[in-house]
Formats: C-alpha cells, structure tokens, sequence
C-alpha cells in the first residue's frame, strides 16, 4: 500500500519510527553530528521558507539568505566548542550588508525592499533559533544531548497530547481567525501530557532539576503553541494548507519545526539570565 493512502495518524506514526530514532542518534552519538543534524534542518528550513514567499510572489534572496543562516550556526558551534575566537561573529555584519549590494544589481525585482527583509526574516525566523540550539547546549565547553532530547520530547508530546486531546473532545476554538481545527480542549490536553513528560525528564535526567523541565514544558506550551498559529497564519497568507509534504502525515520542515523556532529563544532566555 502506497504511503500516500494511509491515513494522517498512519503517516504520522511511521515518519516519527524513521526519524525520531535518527535525530536521537544525531543528538547523542557526538557534538559534529549534531551539528550535522542542525546545519541540515536549518538549511532545509530555511530554503522552504523562502520557496513559500516566492509562491507569493515575493523575491528573497534564497541562496544568499541561507548562506548568511548557514555560517550563523556553524560559527555558533566552533565558538563554543573554542576552535574559533568570539569575534569571528562579527563577520555576520559584512556577509548580511552584502544582502543590500546584491539586491542592487537584481534588475527584475520591482519591490527590492521588500525582499531584503523578506530575505532577514528566514534568517532571523528560521536560522538564529537552530544557531541558539547549539548556544543552549554546548555550553563551557561541556555537551548537554539530555537537554536537547528533553525539550524535543516535550516539544512533541505537546504537540501529539493536543492533537489527540482535540480530535476526541475539541468543541471551543483556540484561534479560529487563523487555525479553525485548533481548540482549547487541545491545548489543554497538550499541556497535561507535557507537564507529565518534564516530570518524566526530570527523573529520567537529574543533572537538571525538575523545575527546570516544568519552565520549560511551560514556554513550549505556551510559544509553542503560539509558534504554531504563527505558521498557520503565514500560510494562510499565502493561502496554502502545508508548508510542503517532504515529511509524510506532518507536512513540511516548518510545519514540524515550528513550535521549536519559536520556543527556544525564550529557553535559551530562561537559561541564560534567569536559571543560573
């Protein structure tokens, strides 16, 4: 039987078998496979982001854009792992005043503007919070793959916990205006499911104390979420149902990602400023 005439929640479950088991291997196997794992989501994030705006019309600057997301995350890892000094980042200032001169000389652009914060947006949308993984969890030096494993199995036992939790009792809607099928019932059941999956995480990994993972099943609960309505109202701006369909019964890479873009720079806060 073709994939493709399997149900939603059959997709779902046998790209989740496939996948889940080799990110887990990415994360844990060494610091340059994750890396490797990062640079390859970022990239493919990022050039369907781009892909979508050109569905609208719209002209970013995909392979420039990508370039400047790509060298964000990969000098993000050797400045942490020390192979490179700190300054190295200053040279994200000439690569994205680059973006200004190449759009000078794109003669078929009628709204160059336009597209230069198009072009930002993907690296600022997609990039930074894949560049700020790495930040979260190579940190003095030291590799923290629990971390990353906790927060992805939050991340989808929120999403899993309100999708089934919606299907079997949603009636009152979230945010009909932007995603009609989302409901309160949904997001309530995801944040049950993703309390009880932080608890889990704490017992399971203790150098990290279980009110660490409570905050931050919160803020994937809660930005998450919002992260989630915000590709849905990208896409409905554009007037599309999936962000693509490269990942069977999931969409594409922003569908999938989405909770996490924008979740993590508000866990890299948390850490950074108030968890020390």
């Amino acid at each position: 039987m073709a994939l493709k005439n399997l149900s939603n929640l059959s997709q779902r479950i046998i790209a989740a078998v496939i996948a889940v088991p080799a990110m887990m291997f990415c994360i844990w196997f060494s610091p340059l496979s994750l890396l490797f794992l990062l640079v390859l989501l970022s990239v493919l994030t990022q050039v369907e982001f781009y892909k979508l705006l050109k569905l609208d019309s719209h002209l970013p600057l995909t392979a420039w854009g990508t370039l400047c997301g790509l060298f964000l995350v990969i000098v993000t890892y050797l400045v942490e792992r020390d192979m490179v000094s700190f300054r190295n980042y200053y040279l994200i200032v000439p690569l994205l005043t680059t973006t200004f001169f190449i759009k000078l000389f794109k003669k078929l652009d009628d709204r160059p503007f336009a597209n230069l914060g198009y072009t930002f947006l993907g690296i600022i949308y997609v990039a930074v919070p894949f560049a700020l993984i790495v930040e979260l969890i190579i940190e003095e030096f030291t590799y923290k793959p629990e971390l990353l494993t906790g927060l992805l199995v939050i991340l989808w036992v929120n999403d899993s916990g309100a999708y089934f939790a919606g299907r079997a009792l949603g009636k009152r809607k979230l945010f009909a205006r932007v995603s009609p099928k989302k409901t309160w019932e949904g997001f309530i059941g995801g944040a049950i499911f993703s309390v009880l999956a932080a608890l889990s995480m704490g017992y399971l990994f203790t150098d990290l104390a279980i009110m660490h993972w409570l905050v931050i099943a919160f803020i994937i609960v809660v930005t998450g979420t919002l992260g989630d309505l915000v590709e849905s109202l990208f896409k409905r701006s554009i007037s599309i149902k999936d962000s693509g369909s490269i990942i069977p019964g999931h969409g594409g890479f922003l569908d999938r990602f989405d909770g996490l873009l924008l979740s993590v720079p508000f866990i890299v806060t948390y850490f950074k400023l108030l968890a020390g």
